[in-house]
């Protein structure tokens, strides 16, 4: 039985285009005014899980000094997925826990979480003072761990792995499939992550009948 909904962020709920995944990280580099060095970056850590959290630290020092507000110009409103907004809501009103467990910027999980309505969304968090980031970050949700992040949560709130559904659209979210009740491939990046999942969607509108029917 599901009683809970959990979502990646960066190419599932939201998608900011032009940018490498659609990622909330990229449309930062971008807003931040340091796209190339940002771009130099992924390349460099690219398939490179367990030197993530460096590079979120390398990603984090080219911020020093950026003001925030420069960036949330450019990152807010947040470009949903299609049909997001109204399968959450709908989701919602069923009673589901909802959230997002995300290798993203909390800056725009949170944002996601507080205008959906969601129970909690976490990510990893670079952090500001004074309205101007200062170069640091905390990595709560490593590239390579999202599954130990869904358990702890999971336990956390008195759930199941199987009573989760999970809704993903990357390669780092292939452990997470293989670990909950019933997994999601939103517009799959990679015939890896849609062979991994019970159900592949490109739209979110079909996500609720989907859990529905799992529960």
């Amino acid at each position: 039985m599901i009683r809970a909904v959990l979502f990646d962020l960066d190419g599932t709920l939201v998608r900011y285009h032009g940018v490498a995944f659609e990622s909330s990280w990229g449309a930062l580099g971008v807003a931040a005014g340091v796209g190339e060095p940002w771009d130099d970056l992924l390349a460099r850590y690219r398939g490179r899980l367990e030197e993530y959290p460096d590079w979120v630290r390398e990603n984090a020092s080219l911020l020093r000094g950026v003001p925030l507000a420069r960036v949330e110009e450019a990152l807010f409103p947040p470009p949903y997925a299609p049909g997001a907004r109204e399968a959450v809501a709908e989701l919602k009103e069923a009673g589901y826990v909802l959230g997002i467990v995300s290798s993203g910027v909390s800056l725009v999980a949170d944002r996601v979480r507080e205008e959906l309505g969601l129970a909690f969304a976490i990510a990893n968090e670079l952090l500001v003072a004074n309205g101007r980031f200062t170069g640091e970050a905390v990595v709560r949700v490593g590239l390579g761990e999202k599954r130990a992040v869904v358990e702890q949560e999971a336990r956390q709130r008195g759930l199941s792995l199987g009573e989760i559904a999970f809704v993903g659209d990357h390669l780092n979210d292939i452990p997470v499939f293989a670990a909950v009740g019933y997994a999601i491939a939103y517009a799959p990046k990679e015939p890896e992550v849609a062979r991994a999942a019970h159900a592949v969607v490109d739209h979110f509108r079909s996500i609720p009948e989907l859990v529905r029917a799992a529960s």
